[in-house]
Order: C-alpha cells, then structure tokens, then sequence
C-alpha cells in the first residue's frame, strides 16, 4: 500500500511539473480562453486568419474559432450582432466603408499597441485615416487595399504588338496613362478567336462591382482643390454621383466590358484573378491580390511577365463647386483606395478583450502579415513600410522585375498627392445597394450612364434624409478628414 501511495504521489508531482511547464511556455498565457472571430467566407481573409491563430495558439496556448460566413451575410451578421449586445464573438474582420455602423461598439485599441516600431511601420494612410473614427483607434489594418493596373510585360513588350498598335493608335504600347488609353489597348488586344481579351474587371451586382466603377470615376471627379467631394458635396450632402465626371466614368466602364472575356458581367473579383492568371487578358485593374495570384508558377500561366503600374488617370477633372472641367496640363493621376483594407476590431461586449487585441497585434505583425502578403489567396495587400521595403520577402514569388513593379505600385498610388479614399459613411451598405442595381441596368444596356445616375443620385438623396442630413453630414466629414 505504501508503495501504491508513494507512486501516485510521484505521479501526482509529475503532472503538476508537466503543467507547471506548459504554463511557462505560453507567453503570455492565455490557456483556456478561446476567441471567436468573424470574417468572410474564405480563402480570402478567412485564410489569414486561421493561419495566425495557429501560430498565436502556439505561442499563447490561446485558441481561435474563425466563423465565416458569406460576404452578403456579413454585414447582416455584424449589425444584428452588435445592437441586440449578443456577445458571441470576440473578434471582426470588415471593410473600413462599414466602420461609422459599427464604432460605437468598438472597444479602443490598448495604448500599447499604438507606439513603438510596428505601430510606426504602419503605412499613414491606414494608420491615421482608415484605422481611426472621431479621434480614437478603434480597429487595426489587417491588409491594406487599393486599386491598381496589372498588365503582361510579354504583350506589352512583344517587338510586333508593339509596331502594329504603334501603326494603328499613332503613340508607343506601354501601361496606360489615362482612360482613353486603357481603352484602346484593350480594344487592340481582344482577339476572340485566339482566346485573349483587352481587360477584365468586376460588372457583377454583388461581386465587388462598385469599386471598379469607383476606380474610374475617381480620376475625373476627385478634384485637388476640393478634397471629400467626390462622391457628396461636403457643405450640402448632396449627392455629386450623377455630375459630368461621373458620367463620363460609367460610360467608360461600360465599355470596358466590351472587351472583356464572354460572360464577364457576370464576373466578381475571383473571376478577375482567374482570367489574369489564366492568360486571357492582356490587363486588369484590381485589388494586389491579381499580382500575388499571377506572378505564382502554381496557379499562373502568366508567371514571370506580371507588369504592374498606377491605374489611369485624366487630365480633365470635373469641378463641382464651379460646375465646369479644370483643365491640366499633365495627367493627374487619382488612384483609388478601394475597399480600403480589411480592418480587425473587438467588440465591446467581448469578455476576453484583451487577448482579443493581443491576437489582433499577431495577425498584424510585420512578420505574420508579410507572410500574409506573399501568400496567393489570402487576400492580404501591403500596407506596411515593411512590407514594401523588404525586396526578400518578395523574392520567391516575383522575379526582380515584377516585385519592383508590384511594390512601386502599391506605393506610389498610397502616396500619390492626390489620391482617393473610398467613401465611409453610415448605411454604406444601403447607398451601394441603391447604386448597383443602376450599374447593372447600364451595364445590360437598359439605360443610359445619365440615367442610371440620375436615379442613383436621387435615390441617395432621399436615404441621406431619411437618416438625417445633418448627422450623415457629420459623419462623411469626418470620414473624409474635413
């Protein structure tokens, strides 16, 4: 019987120890707590975040359950969630154009993680605009988006392609400077019969659809000399959508899906990708994912010829506080901050806040989300210094060339004077709703750019007051940093 006893107590002490130094290897620890995050169904995103939380629960002995649901659900999901106060998550992941619904509900980031080298890595942009609401950090970039050009060096650069649209457009093939470039190009290079189309972009109702039109119109009416009136005039609230330059962009992005591969208006933004990467298409505009997804050997026949630049931009910017064209002398190039990057928040009611923040500060590390950024199908786009600045990171993925190109891209259209910022206002979800039933009625022909506009315009202006012109006033100010 002693025996037995002294062997239990050794047993005993065994297991504690064992314990003990499980304990000691979770830093911090967070045994026992599981987070519950939600985002949209992946690989996008979704895959990003499982992958961190396999190595956040590694290092914490923390877990993370990653609930996906559709992207026309999430928004649904997130509002229903947040104002009946049912705390059944402790993390999101949602487009920064959501955040005035959902701040409110936010918890404010830890001070900690707002200083030192990572928070200074952080790209301005996000970093002071996107990531802040009424002077408080309430969420943290997770993959910073943009809109830019990728084009095929091999097409492009190719000796007869060049001397036959040189002889046929009158001026050198190369990436396209403004929208009546992009065009032509894209009208030169669609050869049905030989499978290859001038461009693709996104015309589905639900398939990112508006950003694309965005992209196009910011060039004519994201005027320098009147910041935040794109899309509202920012003294009235009124909607600017229908004016001259926006009309001007929907006619053009119309046709642009003329030369777009068949059944194109029925492409989202994985359509886009599939047909870059799958040699049909001599240029795209869209999200960095496309050069990610093209330039990998893997999932590409185009790999090793991903050329990449600034989208268009326009010598001819409507002004809509004077209501007539300003005039340049050069090509003022607006690239467009579509979507503007996955953003990841805690949610008030959270009970495990901050090993929520700690996860979030995982995920975002330069080193988790640079290997994010050179992974095809996370949908993860650089928005840190270091993930531009460090060509090694790069160099499995792109040949020297196409990093150069990719990485000039994304930064040179952050940093590009005049910039866009995608709109972010309450009931974002409502406008864009209004607005791509309209697109897609131009798209298809039924109506015209003007038209289709009109009714947009008119149907803003009635959700605007049916909210509240003045606190909708307040908030697209505010948004647009005015």
């Amino acid at each position: 019987m002693r025996s037995l006893l002294q062997k239990l107590a050794l047993g005993t002490a065994s297991v504690a120890l064992s314990a003990g130094m499980a304990s000691a290897a979770c830093e911090p620890n967070y045994e026992g707590v599981k987070l519950t995050y939600i985002t949209q169904t992946g690989p996008y995103i979704a895959s990003a975040i499982v992958t961190a939380a396999e190595s956040w629960s590694a290092q914490t002995c923390g877990t993370v359950e990653v609930v996906e649901y559709p992207w026309s659900e999430l928004y649904p999901k997130f509002v229903t969630s947040l104002t009946t106060s049912a705390a059944n998550f402790d993390g999101m992941a949602f487009p920064p154009a959501w955040a005035p619904d959902f701040t409110s509900f936010l918890s404010e980031m830890p001070a900690a993680m707002r200083q030192g080298p990572d928070w200074e890595d952080i790209h301005p942009t996000y970093r002071d605009r996107l990531m802040v609401w009424n002077g408080k950090v309430l969420s943290q970039t997770m993959d910073g988006d943009l809109h830019a050009l990728t084009y095929r060096i091999d097409l492009f650069e190719d000796p007869k392609e060049m001397a036959d649209f040189k002889a046929k457009y009158g001026y050198d093939l190369a990436p396209p400077k403004d929208w009546k470039e992009y065009l032509e190009i894209a009208e030169f290079f669609t050869r049905p019969d030989d499978n290859l189309w001038g461009t693709a972009e996104a015309y589905r109702r639900g398939g990112q659809q508006f950003w694309f039109f965005f992209s196009h119109a910011a060039s004519y009416t994201n005027h320098p000399d009147h910041p935040g009136a794109m899309f509202f005039d920012p003294d009235t609230m009124d909607a600017q959508i229908n004016n001259p330059g926006w009309v001007r962009a929907l006619e053009e992005y119309v046709e642009s899906s003329k030369f777009a591969p068949p059944g194109s208006l029925n492409f989202s933004f994985g359509e886009v990708n599939a047909a870059v990467s799958g040699g049909q298409v001599a240029m795209s505009i869209g999200w960095g994912d496309t050069g990610v997804i093209s330039a990998d050997p893997k999932q590409s026949k185009i790999a090793g010829n991903v050329g990449s630049d600034v989208l268009p931009g326009s010598t001819d910017i409507w002004n809509a506080t004077t209501n007539e064209w300003s005039n340049y002398d050069e090509i003022v190039r607006s690239p467009f901050m579509a979507f503007g990057g996955w953003q990841a928040a805690v949610p008030e009611f959270s009970s495990n806040k901050e090993a929520s923040w700690h996860f979030i500060q995982h995920l975002t590390s330069p080193a988790i989300s640079g290997k994010a950024a050179v992974t095809g199908g996370t949908g993860v786009n650089p928005y840190r210094f270091s993930h531009a600045n460090n060509k090694e990171l790069w160099a499995d993925l792109f040949t020297p060339r196409e990093a150069e190109e990719y990485l000039a891209a994304q930064v040179n259209s952050l940093d590009a004077k005049n910039v866009a910022l995608d709109m972010r206002l309450p009931a974002y979800f409502s406008y864009t709703e209004i607005l791509e039933i309209e697109l897609s009625k131009a798209l298809a022909g039924d109506v015209s750019a003007k038209e289709a506009l009109d009714t947009v315009a008119a149907e803003w202006n009635s959700l605007t007051d049916e909210l509240g012109r003045d606190s909708q006033l307040a908030a697209y100010r505010s948004a647009m940093g005015l």
